[in-house]
């Protein structure tokens, strides 16, 4: 059984620190898009709460997927180095075996 090259690390954590940039300020653009929507409603025809609690339940979807993102982030990350201490130099078992 040959073992599992590690993957490339540099990558997937510069796009998974685009990825969080991203989440962050979505979110905060969201909260801010609500809070506006609440301060400038017509108070003699307020927002249907169904609307609102729609927008809410969006935005605790919104959160929750960046927190199980943040999550599935950190398990790639202790796997790729769970696989680089196992396998060091790539090729250090092969190399080994034919120095004998």
């Amino acid at each position: 059984m040959s073992p599992i090259p590690p993957s490339s690390s540099a990558a997937p954590s510069a796009s998974t620190a685009v990825s969080a940039t991203s989440a962050s300020t979505d979110q905060n653009m969201f909260l801010q898009l609500l809070v506006a929507q609440l301060k400038n409603q017509d108070p003699t025809q307020p927002m249907d709460s169904t609307t609102f609690v729609t927008q809410l339940a969006q935005f605790q979807q919104l959160e929750s997927t960046n927190n199980m993102a943040t999550s599935v982030s950190g398990i790639q990350s202790d796997t790729d180095q769970l696989v680089t201490d196992l396998n060091p130099s790539g090729t250090g078992a092969a190399s080994s075996t034919t120095a004998s």
